[in-house]
This record gives structure tokens, C-alpha cells and sequence, in this order.
């Protein structure tokens, strides 16, 4: 299956208001959630770890006590693709702001 081409700056300055959680450039997206509990942080891990294995995608997590530090880029492709875009809506989905 062909990986997604990396977005151009004005393909990706059109889509970064539609997420507004996300911060970022071409070379990647980038988002902190605080949760209540370092549980509450794991199992957010997870659900987005099921949701990465799905699309077969996966992001940098960094997690610090409750705190995830969350990156999103598509290494073959050197920066961001329409699939970042989508798993970062997908995780906004499993976590809203």
C-alpha cells in the first residue's frame, strides 16, 4: 500500500484550524494532554495504541506522570501526510480537549 505523499505548507495551513488541539509544522504534529491520573495517561496510551494499530500508524508518545507529549509524523514520507491529519482526529476523538 502506497504511503501518502507529504503535505505542502499551504495544504497544511489549511488544515491545521480544523485541529485545533494540534501545533506543528511540515515536519510534524504535536499536541500535550494533561489527565487526571498517570492511569488515566496509560490508558489513553492504549486506546490510541488500538487506534494506531488499526491504521497501521503510530505516534511518538511521551509519557511524564499524567502528561502525554504526542507527536505525529509520517517518517517515510519525512514530515506530514494526510494520515497524521487523520490520526491526530482520531485521537482528539478519543481525547477532546
Amino acid at each position: 500500500m502506497p504511503r501518502p505523499k507529504r503535505l505542502t505548507d499551504d495544504e497544511l495551513a489549511a488544515a491545521l484550524p480544523g485541529l485545533p488541539l494540534w501545533s506543528g509544522d511540515g515536519d510534524g504534529l504535536r499536541r500535550t494532554v494533561e489527565l487526571p491520573s498517570f492511569r488515566d495517561a496509560v490508558a489513553a496510551i492504549v486506546a490510541i495504541a488500538d487506534v494506531a494499530e488499526e491504521m497501521d500508524h503510530h505516534p511518538d508518545v511521551d509519557l511524564r506522570w499524567r502528561t502525554l507529549h504526542l507527536a505525529l509524523a509520517t517518517h517515510s514520507a519525512g514530515g506530514v501526510t494526510e494520515l497524521d491529519l487523520e490520526l491526530a482526529r482520531r485521537i482528539d476523538a478519543l481525547l477532546p480537549g
